[in-house]
């Protein structure tokens, strides 16, 4: 059987009501009676009751998380380090897949969802734009994550996506690359707040300032950001007879998927085109070739946003301002431009 508060209180050698104290942190209990009952509560495996514990306090100690995809390597990785942050801090993560609809992102942060059950919520939007901001301002203790809405009421952490982008095709420059190709555009291309239009500003940025004009050809459009996508895109270029010598993948499952097309092509990679993706996944390190690619702070977007998030639950009055809070980037260069798995230091994103 599980143990009980009643077996924690009896190896403490205190009462259930004290046990009771030091579980919903309460601040008048003697530190070295509090030791006593968690040295107890770890020698007994006790975990509380959730449920019961809600009741007393108002808390559920469970936080919600929402993205667009699990699908996506990024999106996975990202939930994995939120639930490990999310652990440090004895909270669960209830994790909820939008899929990319409207009506389900507006459900997740207007409460009319399971998600509302939590203590608070990180979102990541996908649909959902800066018409939108309205949305957010409903009281709820929340944290936004990703490009889809900037300047709203609640606080952000999001990444450098124009100037990690620009970094990214720098590094292609200094090998000596000039024909650069980019996969994943949108398709409506018109610029607005998000990923790609963001990844492929730096991508014109990097181009402009080194005097090279951007060849519209080589802009390639993939959507959504699957492999098999990367792939049929590279196929497409491939077809289209436009030189290249090299490749700027927006993220790095449609490189692994252009890596695939490129080696059915007999393209060597990098001898005959270097390519680099975005967000540096596990995946990339165990690809052949391995994969260079940005590393966007995925980890520190996770521990930061949990932070925030805790913040605000435990916020009682005069609120702070929301803040936006993007962590430094780098550049991991491997064997996909040359390198041998090094990490390319970079300047941690100055603009956006």
């Amino acid at each position: 059987m599980s143990p009980t508060m009643h077996d924690v209180a009896r190896v403490a050698g205190v009462s259930i009501k004290t046990v009771s104290n030091v579980i919903n942190d309460f601040p008048h209990v003697r530190p070295s009676t509090r030791t006593r009952v968690l040295s107890a509560i770890k020698e007994l495996g006790y975990r509380p009751n959730l449920s019961a514990r809600g009741l007393r306090s108002g808390r559920t100690g469970v936080i919600g998380l929402a993205v667009p995809e699990l699908r996506q390597n990024y999106f996975a990785e990202l939930a994995d380090a939120i639930i490990r942050a999310a652990e440090k801090h004895d909270l669960g993560v209830l994790v909820e897949q939008t899929s990319g609809d409207r009506d389900r992102e507006i459900a997740a942060v207007t409460g009319s969802g399971r998600l509302r059950l939590t203590d608070g919520l990180l979102f990541s939007p996908e649909r959902l734009g800066q018409d939108d901001r309205h949305l957010l301002d409903n009281g709820f203790p929340s944290v936004l994550l990703g490009e889809r809405i900037f300047g709203g009421p609640i606080d952000h952490v999001t990444m450098h996506n124009v100037s990690s982008a620009q970094a990214a095709v720098e590094h292609l420059l200094r090998i000596g690359r000039r024909r650069i190709a980019l996969i994943g555009a949108h398709p409506d291309q018109r610029e607005e707040l998000r990923s790609a239009d963001l990844r492929v500003r730096g991508y014109k940025a990097a181009l402009h300032e080194a005097g090279i004009p951007v060849v519209p050809e080589l802009i390639r459009v993939a959507a959504p950001w699957h492999r098999e996508n990367g792939a049929e895109a590279m196929r497409a270029l491939i077809a289209a007879r436009i030189p290249f010598d090299a490749l700027f993948a927006l993220n790095d499952t449609l490189a692994l998927g252009a890596l695939r097309a490129l080696g059915d092509a007999g393209r060597r990679v990098p001898d005959d085109v270097a390519v680099i993706g975005f967000d540096n996944i596990d995946e990339a390190r165990f690809s052949l070739p391995s994969l260079s690619s940005v590393d966007p702070g995925r980890d520190v977007i996770a521990a930061t946003a949990v932070e925030l998030l805790i913040e605000r639950i435990n916020e009682k009055e005069g609120q702070r301002p929301p803040r936006t809070i993007k962590p430094e980037f780098r550049i991991v260069a491997r064997e996909s431009t040359g390198h041998t798995g090094t990490d390319e230091p970079t300047a941690g994103g100055a603009a956006s």
